[in-house]
C-alpha cells in the first residue's frame, strides 16, 4: 500500500506536465487559428486610408505585399497594447502606423510577431529618461532625451512625433518604429548583439562574417569622421549596427546596395524582402 502510493506521488509531476504540454499545444493552435483569421480579414477602411496618405512606403509595395501586410497589421493589434503616456491619446493613426512599421520588418520573416512582450508606450513628442552608465567602480547616473527605446524582455517606447516623422518620410534612412523592433528581433537571440535569429542555418557563418567586416568598417568611419549612407550611430555597438542598418536596408536600399552590396545581401537574405525593386512596383 505505501509502494503504490508513493508510485502515485511520483506519477503526479509527470502527469502535471503531460497536461500543462498539451493544454500549451491546445493554446497555440487556438493562437494560429486566430492569427489566420485576422489575417484573411479585409483591413478596415479607415486603416487603408491612413495607410495610403501617411505612409508613402506602403503605397510602393507589390499588391501581394501590400496584402500582407494589411493581415500582420491585424494580428499585431490584437495581440500587443498601444498605451500614451503624458496625456497622450491613442487613436487608429498612431496604432495603425506603428503597426505597419514593425510589421514591416517580418513581412516575410518566419516567427512569432515579437513574442516575449506584449506592451508598447508612446509619448507625445521626445522624452526625457534616467541613464546608468558604468565607469571602473563608479555608476554615473544622469538624464537624456530620447525618441525611443526597447527594453531587453519588456515594452518599447517610442515618441509619436518621430513616429509620425518616420511614416511620412521613407528616404531619408530614419526610422524609429524600425529601429526599436529591430532590436526586438535581435533580441530573440537570447541578446541584443547584433544577431537575430536567421531563416537558414546556413546564413550564420557569413552573416558573422560580412556584418563584423562592416561594423569594423563603420567604427574607423566614425573615428576619422567619415560620412557614410549607413548613420554613424551605427557604430557605438553591434546591436545599435543592426538597427541603424535596418533602417538603412528598408529606406535607402539603393544607396545601401551601391556601397555595401555584401551588407545589403545579407540583410535580404535575414528580412527576405528585396525593397530596392518596390520604387519600380506601381510603375
Amino acid at each position: 500500500m505505501r509502494q503504490n502510493l508513493i508510485y502515485c506521488l511520483l506519477s503526479l509531476p509527470i502527469l502535471a506536465m503531460v497536461a500543462w504540454f498539451y493544454l500549451d499545444k491546445r493554446k497555440i493552435k487556438q493562437r494560429e487559428l486566430k492569427r489566420i483569421r485576422l489575417r484573411a480579414q479585409p483591413l478596415p477602411p479607415e486603416y487603408l486610408h491612413i495607410l495610403q496618405t501617411e505612409f508613402p512606403l506602403y503605397l510602393r509595395l507589390p499588391n501581394e505585399l501590400q496584402s500582407k501586410l494589411a493581415g500582420h497589421i491585424q494580428v499585431f493589434l490584437d495581440e500587443k497594447d498601444i498605451v500614451g503616456r503624458n496625456d497622450f491619446e491613442i487613436n487608429d493613426t498612431v496604432r495603425v502606423l506603428i503597426a505597419a512599421q514593425a510589421c514591416l520588418l517580418i513581412l516575410n520573416r518566419p516567427g512569432n510577431y515579437y513574442p516575449g512582450f506584449r506592451s508598447i508606450l508612446v509619448y507625445p513628442e521626445t522624452y526625457v529618461a534616467s541613464s546608468t552608465r558604468i565607469e571602473g567602480m563608479l555608476h554615473i547616473t544622469g538624464t537624456s532625451t530620447r525618441a525611443g527605446e526597447s527594453w531587453h524582455r519588456g515594452p518599447v517606447i517610442l515618441a509619436w512625433d518621430h513616429v509620425l516623422q518616420g511614416a511620412r518620410d521613407s528616404r531619408d534612412g530614419h526610422n524609429v518604429v524600425m529601429h526599436e523592433f529591430a532590436h526586438k528581433l535581435d533580441e530573440e537571440n537570447a541578446a541584443m548583439d547584433g544577431l537575430p535569429l536567421l531563416p537558414t542555418a546556413a546564413q550564420y557563418q557569413q552573416w558573422s562574417q560580412v556584418l563584423n567586416a562592416e561594423f569594423s568598417v563603420q567604427q574607423q568611419k566614425w573615428a576619422d569622421g567619415e560620412d557614410d549612407v549607413i548613420d554613424s550611430y551605427g557604430a557605438t555597438s553591434p546591436a545599435e549596427f543592426f538597427a541603424v542598418v535596418t533602417e538603412t536596408f528598408f529606406e535607402k536600399p539603393h544607396q545601401l546596395e551601391h556601397h555595401h552590396p555584401k551588407l545589403y545581401e545579407q540583410f535580404k537574405q535575414c528580412y527576405l524582402l528585396d525593397p530596392k525593386q518596390w520604387s519600380a512596383a506601381k510603375h
